[in-house]
C-alpha cells in the first residue's frame, strides 16, 4: 500500500477527530471583547526629565475561550491598536494565547495574556501609564496564592527575544498584600534583566535593574467612610548596574506615599516620591531599560490626580483625569480621558 496514501488518510482522520474531541472536552465556549480608547495630553514643556506629547488611540482585543471545566480555560485572540492621526489601518498588534487555572486559593496564567490580569496594582514607579497603551500583554506566567486577608504572587514577563535588532530582556517580579482590620502591608518588586543584542557591532553592557517598594497603610473604605479612603507610606529601594562597564551596584533609596479619596463619581489620588534619582542609565537606553515614569528621575516628584468617573460598572468605565505634577520647582499638567468597555458571553454549549 502506498505510504503517502496512508499518511493522507491518517491526517484526514486526525483533522476530523480533533475538533470533535475538543467539543466533547469543553463544557462551553466563551467570547470576550475588550475595547480601550485613550487620550493622554502630557504638558511638560521645558522639563529635563519628561517630554511633552499627546498619546491617543484605540485598541480592540477579541478573545475566544474554551472552558474544560469550571476552573481551566484556554484563550486565543489578539489585541490590535490604532493611534489617532495614523495613516496605517493597524499600528500595533499583539497575539493572545494563554491558559488560566482559577480555583481558590490558586490562580495560574501562562502564555501571552493581558497585562491587567496581574500587574494593574503596581505603582507608576514601576510601570508608567503608556505601558498599558503600547505593551498591553505579558509574555510569560503569573502564579498567585490568595485568601480573604492576603495574597502573594510571582510573575515572569519575557519582553525581548535576542536577535540582531532586539535586546534579550525579561522581568521577574513578586508582589503581595496582607490585611489586618483597617490596616495593611503590601510589597511590590521586580528584577529586570536587559542584555545585549545578538552579535552587536559595538559591545553593549548587560544591565541588571532591581526595584522594590514595601508599604504600610490604612484603608477606611466602606467602614468609617462611605466612599473610598486609603493612605499608604513606605520605602523604595533598588540596585542597578552595567556589568561590562564595571559600575558596581548603584543603590537607590527613597520615601514613597500615596492617598486616595473617592466619593460618588469624584476622586483624588496623590503620590509623592522623594529620594535618590532613579533610572541611572536613562540617557543611553531610555524606555527600553526603564518602564517606570521618567519624572522619578528628578529625585523628588509629587503628582495629584483629580478625576471624574462618568460611568463605572462591570462592563463600562469612563474616566476623565486632570493631573498636576510638581517637580524641578515647576508645576506641569496632564489631561487624560479613558474609555474601557468589556463585553463577553457564551455562545456554544458542547454536548
Amino acid at each position: 500500500m502506498d505510504i503517502k496514501y496512508i499518511k493522507k488518510r491518517i491526517l484526514i482522520i486526525l483533522l476530523i477527530m480533533v475538533p470533535g474531541n475538543f467539543a466533547l472536552m469543553a463544557q462551553k465556549a466563551e467570547w470576550n471583547v475588550n475595547f480601550f480608547s485613550f487620550f493622554d495630553n502630557i504638558e511638560f514643556a521645558r522639563s529635563a526629565y519628561k517630554i511633552p506629547q499627546t498619546l491617543a488611540g484605540v485598541a480592540v482585543s477579541p478573545e475566544l475561550a474554551l472552558a474544560f471545566d469550571s476552573v481551566s480555560r484556554i484563550h486565543v485572540g489578539t489585541s490590535v491598536m490604532r493611534e489617532f492621526g495614523s495613516r496605517r489601518f493597524i499600528d500595533r498588534y499583539s497575539p493572545l494565547a494563554y491558559y488560566t487555572y482559577d480555583r481558590m486559593p490558586v490562580k495560574f496564567v501562562m502564555g501571552a495574556f493581558p497585562r491587567n490580569l496581574c500587574l494593574d496594582k503596581y505603582p507608576r514607579l514601576f510601570f508608567q501609564d503608556s505601558i498599558s497603551y503600547y505593551r498591553p500583554n505579558v509574555n510569560g506566567m503569573f502564579a498567585e496564592f490568595r485568601r480573604q486577608k492576603y495574597y502573594v504572587n510571582i510573575w515572569l514577563d519575557w519582553t525581548g527575544r535576542q536577535s540582531p535588532t532586539v535586546h534579550e530582556a525579561f522581568f521577574i517580579g513578586i508582589s503581595g498584600r496582607y490585611d489586618f482590620g483597617i490596616f495593611n502591608i503590601r510589597h511590590y518588586s521586580y528584577y529586570y534583566h536587559f542584555a545585549s543584542k545578538m552579535n552587536p557591532a559595538v559591545d553593549e553592557a548587560l544591565h541588571d535593574n532591581a526595584l522594590y517598594l514595601s508599604m504600610a497603610g490604612v484603608d477606611l473604605s466602606g467602614k468609617y467612610f462611605r466612599g473610598k479612603l486609603e493612605a499608604n507610606a513606605g520605602w523604595l529601594g533598588g540596585l542597578e548596574r552595567a556589568r561590562a562597564d564595571n559600575t558596581g551596584w548603584i543603590v537607590k533609596n527613597g520615601f514613597f506615599s500615596d492617598i486616595k479619596v473617592e466619593y460618588w463619581h469624584l476622586g483624588f489620588y496623590n503620590t509623592l516620591y522623594t529620594g535618590t534619582k532613579l533610572m541611572q542609565f536613562y540617557r543611553s537606553h531610555g524606555n527600553d531599560l526603564y518602564w517606570g515614569d521618567p519624572e522619578y528621575r528628578a529625585g523628588t516628584a509629587d503628582r495629584a490626580d483629580f478625576y471624574i468617573n462618568f460611568l463605572r460598572d462591570r462592563k463600562i468605565d469612563i474616566e476623565l483625569t486632570y493631573s498636576l505634577h510638581f517637580l524641578e520647582g515647576r508645576i506641569y499638567n496632564e489631561q487624560m480621558l479613558k474609555v474601557k468597555i468589556n463585553l463577553g458571553g457564551r455562545f456554544v454549549k458542547a454536548s
